[in-house]
């Protein structure tokens, strides 16, 4: 919305202020400024809200807005004076005004950093958590705007408003002044307002999610007359599963005398249906799909699955045509599941929801699946099936406009019928938020991912988000941060998450083999030494074993405390007669399945080949259905429309699904482990406090042994278990998370380098920024406590020599051109320099070998002690935002790719596990009888050059290369870093949904 030519004009309307929310209820709504145009649908407001409301906001009976009142709330300076507004249907039902004021209470402009701030809310839409969300929104104006205080005076009687405040988690005084409670909140963040913020963004999200799993009526708009069609196939499915709610097909074009359709209501528009319908699958030409939207909204329909085709994913004019889309259905407070959508599916009892295109209804299960593609929804679908794995939930999003995988991980943290997210993703719309999601939910469940478009460098049609440039291997490994999961095919997926749904956590990486096939034994063997698992010898039971023989030789692995899971090898036995008995594997699975619900809780994989049935054998006698103990996430009584609540912490420990417990692993800086060495690893820990166990399990009855997955290929089956072992001990350690030692405040200026910074920037206004001098990268990094070593130019042999006279011999000379730089191979440095004749003669060699000193910049550098050279690099990517990046410098970072990666923030077991995870790392740690260097001083350097760029996101790009790390301490050689205006962020500020 645009301003009047009345608003004040040297202050532009804010769009930047716009946005759309969610609701404690799972609904959306719009916050706006308020503006001069506003002032009918601003008395409209004011009549529907209650005199008792309107007593709590004037402090004494004000029935009507006077004409006076009217234009000054509508009329704002956006900086002084700002009015917000919540809006649905493109009605006011929230308001939110402040107004700078001075030490006296009286109106004021800057620099007076405290405002008035009042709150109207309108009856009918009090509890949705309007006014939260309006003081997360206005907070954020004022800061920008310089205020840094609110003050409020509120009647002791309004309980709800002073929640509002003491709820919001900011630092706070209050006291009682004639008659009224005095509140003043220092708008600063903290860490209190940031989790009570995204506590509440969760469990609105996952209601908003929940709302569109289990509706409590359902209306297919598009129903053909006759069978086949889009639409009339949902409806089709949607009663061939037995959906429990009501059912209405709808279709503008149905005869008036048509009372019915397969056996539901039919009717011609939504209207004719008497009660309110929860849920519209449309399924009409896109052209029509606006006309149905509408009549939606007015219907009070609360979510959408928009089947059809014919937007983003057509080009410019259909990416228009989707984002109208979004904003026609958020206007009215809906969420959107699509366009170009396959539909949505959730088995749990009390719903039996199959809104979808998928013609048989998977089975009920653990697993909870969301894909970005319709066909790889087909293909998860029917492989799931065919293995007999069930499902809690399915959505497939087709063009992802509004849900997206970040909304269905809110929704999996919670529920509590899923125990694994699966998802297929082929963009990621806010890496950033998708991370803390992931890590959150991975903490209670595992989270499996499989990534697609991933070296084409632009996202898949129909996909308008920002594409990242930083390459597949760094993603994969910041997934791998966050504990996700990332595998590299749909099928590697499925057989991840058939492992990980039906059987408990591996204490460790050691795996015992049995089974009646040596070779099949030793291929099993061999591929778990290659995932780097840490097998026993195969036990061979022959080709005679019977399947009681199957059955004690797992009985006794599983009780054997040297190993922490088993894979069972199987190929038909040989009967009495000496033929094999391929049977359909009855038998087998029996057997297998009474030893693992005696045994211990390990878990258990089975490789076959050529036994028939024994997979759906295994399924059959087990489900990943079965109640078994589990971590998981406490329910929000937000799915329950409870109130809103500060937001609880990450556990502090875990329980994996057997219910042992384990203490997590010590921070990582307690001395230099070299990666790979021995170290313990209980077992996953207890739930922390506040984190119930699942309370359907009964504690006096063991549980049923959850599915045996079954795979064709030992490649698989121990890929799978790799998987495990790797996500297994992530949660160990994310039990006690990392932390920045304390010891970087003491020895960090950041004062000063915002200084520095803010001059430097104040000299190169061109937006792109601009790279540091040498000395300039010195000065900044040194107020870091990063000592980079200073060079001396060196333009003649006669400088070189009073360069080296300065610095002390012995010294290095080299060459700083940017296409010999870091080249020593080119032969533009030499070395160990001990006197001025060696140096004289250096230079000479150096300029006639490779050029001019005018092409060449030598400059002179003192000597470093002798160690390892290695590169550490931060970088700011406009999508997954500041990264963290260690290799060894020259082939094997740049040749071989070998460089780690973590998000920034980096904690101190971020910083051990950077250095630890690269395959070089040994050369760190004494390779071949050389000395271990200082890895403690390396991992205090990355966590300082980590704080630098968290601090200052104008720092894009920093190269410290190369760092020479020796036994005793490290050197800084080299120092490159580049300042801009920091980009944008979609992770931070007040909670918004995503505009693509």
């Amino acid at each position: 919305m645009e301003p009047t030519p009345e608003q004040s004009p040297h202050h532009a309307y804010p769009d930047h202020w716009e946005a759309d929310v969610v609701l404690r209820d799972g609904g959306t709504a719009r916050i706006r400024p308020i503006t001069t145009d506003d002032a009918e649908r601003l008395v409209s407001f004011y009549e529907q809200v209650s005199d008792e409301s309107k007593y709590y906001r004037f402090f004494a009976p004000y029935p009507r807005l006077s004409d006076r009142d009217v234009h000054r709330f509508t009329h704002h300076d956006y900086v002084d004076r700002v009015g917000l507004a919540v809006t649905i249907g493109g009605e006011f039902i929230g308001t939110v005004r402040y107004d700078r004021i001075d030490d006296t209470g009286r109106p004021a402009s800057a620099p007076a950093d405290e405002a008035e701030v009042a709150f109207l809310v309108q009856d009918a839409h009090q509890g949705r958590g309007v006014a939260s969300a309006l003081l997360e929104h206005i907070a954020a104006v004022a800061r920008e705007r310089g205020i840094r205080r609110f003050a409020a005076e509120v009647l002791p009687a309004n309980n709800k408003m002073i929640k509002v405040f003491r709820d919001g988690g900011y630092t706070q005084r209050r006291s009682f002044e004639d008659g009224s409670v005095h509140l003043t909140l220092d708008l600063e963040p903290t860490e209190k307002s940031l989790a009570v913020q995204r506590g509440r963004e969760q469990r609105a999200e996952a209601r908003s999610v929940q709302r569109l799993l289990a509706p409590g009526s359902v209306a297919v708009i598009g129903t053909g007359r006759t069978p086949g069609g889009v639409g009339r196939t949902v409806l089709r499915n949607l009663l061939a599963a037995g959906y429990t709610g009501r059912t209405y097909a709808v279709n503008r074009a149905f005869d008036e005398g048509l009372a019915t359709l397969d056996g539901v209501p039919a009717h011609r528009s939504l209207g004719e249906i008497d009660e309110q319908v929860d849920l519209a699958v449309i399924a009409v030409p896109a052209h029509r799909v606006p006309e149905a939207v509408a009549d939606c909204g007015e219907h009070g329909v609360q979510g959408l699955v928009v089947l059809s085709a014919g937007y983003a994913e057509r080009g410019a004019e259909g990416r228009e045509l989707q984002r109208e889309l979004v904003r026609q259905a958020r206007s009215y407070g809906m969420r959107i599941i699509g366009p170009n959508a396959f539909g949505i599916i959730n088995t749990a009892e009390t719903v039996r929801l199959n809104a979808s295109l998928a013609p048989e209804s998977p089975a009920r299960g653990r697993i909870g699946l969301f894909t970005q593609s319709g066909a790889i929804g087909i293909a998860l679908l029917s492989g799931l099936h065919r293995r007999g794995a069930g499902l809690s939930s399915f959505i497939s999003a087709g063009n992802r406009a509004d849900v997206s995988g970040n909304d269905f991980l809110q929704y999996s943290f919670e529920d509590p019928d899923t125990d694994v997210a699966l998802l297929y993703l082929e963009s990621l719309g806010n890496p950033r938020k998708f991370t803390r999601l992931a890590r959150r939910t991975a903490a209670v469940k595992p989270v499996v991912v499989v990534k697609g478009a991933r070296h084409s460098g632009t996202n898949p049609p129909g996909h308008a988000v920002p594409v990242s440039r930083i390459p597949d291997t760094t993603v994969s490994a910041l997934m791998r941060q966050a504990g996700v999961i990332r595998v590299d095919t749909v099928t590697e997926m499925v057989d991840a998450g058939l492992l990980l749904a039906g059987q408990p956590l591996p204490a460790g990486p050691r795996v015992a083999i049995l089974g009646n096939s040596e070779s099949l034994g030793l291929l099993t063997y061999d591929a778990c030494l290659a995932e780097g698992l840490r097998p026993r010898p195969p036990v061979d039971l022959t080709t005679a074993a019977s399947p009681q023989d199957f059955r004690d030789a797992l009985a006794e692995a599983l009780a054997d405390g040297t190993c922490d899971a088993v894979i069972v090898t199987a190929i038909p036995w040989v009967g009495e007669n000496g033929e094999a008995e391929t049977g359909d594997g009855q038998v087998l699975a029996e057997a297998l399945t009474k030893a693992v619900a005696g045994g211990s809780a390990k878990p258990v994989a089975v490789v076959h080949v050529e036994i028939g049935g024994l997979a759906e054998a295994l399924a059959a006698a087990s489900s990943t259905a079965a109640p078994r103990p589990r971590t998981a996430a406490p329910r929000s009584a937000s799915l329950e429309a409870g109130a809103d609540r500060a937001a609880t912490t990450a556990p502090e420990a875990t329980k994996d699904r057997a219910g042992t417990t384990a203490p997590a692993t010590p921070a990582a800086r307690t001395g230099p482990t070299a990666p790979g060495s021995a170290t313990a690893t209980p077992a996953l820990g207890t739930p922390a406090s506040g984190t119930p166990a699942d309370a359907t399990a009964d504690p006096e009855t063991p549980p049923r042994p959850g599915r045996i997955p079954a795979y064709p290929a030992a490649e698989r089956a121990v890929r799978a278990l790799a998987e495990a072992v790797k996500y297994a001990q992530w949660r160990r350690q994310a039990a006690v998370p990392g932390k920045i030692p304390e010891f970087l405040d003491d020895t960090i200026d950041e004062a000063g380098a915002a200084a520095l910074i803010e001059a430097q920037l104040a000299t190169a206004p061109d937006p792109r920024g601009r790279p540091l001098t040498h000395d300039e990268a010195r000065d900044l990094l040194g107020h870091y406590g990063i000592d980079v070593r200073p060079t001396l130019p060196a333009p003649d042999p006669e400088a070189a020599v009073a360069a080296a006279a300065r610095l002390g011999y012995p010294v290095a000379l080299k060459t700083t051109a940017p296409h010999l730089r870091h080249r020593a191979d080119l032969g533009g440095v030499r070395l160990d320099v001990a006197e001025e004749e060696a140096l004289r003669r250096a230079y000479g060699e150096l300029t006639d070998l490779l050029g001019k000193p005018a092409e060449l910049l030598p400059v002179v550098q003192a000597m470093a002690p002798r160690g390892v050279d290695t590169v550490v690099r931060a970088s700011i990517d406009a999508a997954a935002g500041a990264i963290l990046s260690f290799g060894l410098a020259g082939a094997p970072s740049e040749l071989l790719g070998d460089t780690a990666h973590r998000l920034v923030p980096a904690t101190d077991r971020d910083a051990a596990e950077l250095i630890r995870s690269i395959r070089a790392a040994p050369v760190l740690f004494g390779w071949r009888g050389s000395a271990p260097v200082d890895t403690g001083a390396l991992e205090e350097l990355l966590l300082r050059l980590s704080r630098l760029v968290d601090d200052h996101p104008e720092v894009v790009s920093v190269a410290l290369e190369p760092v020479v790390v020796a036994p005793q301490g490290l050197t800084v050689l080299g120092a490159s870093v580049r300042l801009a205006p920091p980009p944008a962020r979609s992770d931070v500020g007040p909670r918004r949904l995503p505009n693509y």
